[in-house]
């Protein structure tokens, strides 16, 4: 599986920003796709997933109501929208595919795109 993420960009607190997240090389619909950041200095962390099947949703505490994971089949692409952007948001956001158990651990995912810097600024 090959991801490319797109989207990232400089934007103001309480902006709107959407991440892509582009997939190839296996049928889309099989595999669990999931969204994580890293911040400088700082460990990679869980931000929002999503099951194959598009019924199931997970998301971090800290993005739980400005943050919306979403894909489409036809398009093989999976978004992050991001609302209300604070500047504890800036990270690095990495978009993360895996054909084995829907879940939200980092070290589950066995497929990583490049990572799309995202900067809020206060």
């Amino acid at each position: 599986v090959q991801l490319q993420a797109s989207g990232g960009g400089l934007v103001q607190a309480g902006g709107s920003l959407r991440l892509s997240c582009a997939a190839s090389g296996r049928t889309f619909s099989s595999i669990h796709m999931g969204w994580f950041r890293q911040a400088p200095g700082k460990e990679r962390e869980f931000v929002a997933a999503m099951s194959w099947s598009g019924d199931s949703t997970r998301y971090a505490d800290s993005v739980k109501g400005r943050f919306t994971i979403s894909r489409d089949s036809a398009k093989n692409t999976v978004y992050l929208q991001m609302n209300s952007l604070k500047p504890e948001d800036t990270a690095v956001y990495y978009c993360a595919a895996t054909l084995g158990v829907y879940n939200d651990y980092v070290f589950e995912y066995e497929y990583w795109g490049q990572g799309t810097l995202v900067t809020v600024s206060s």
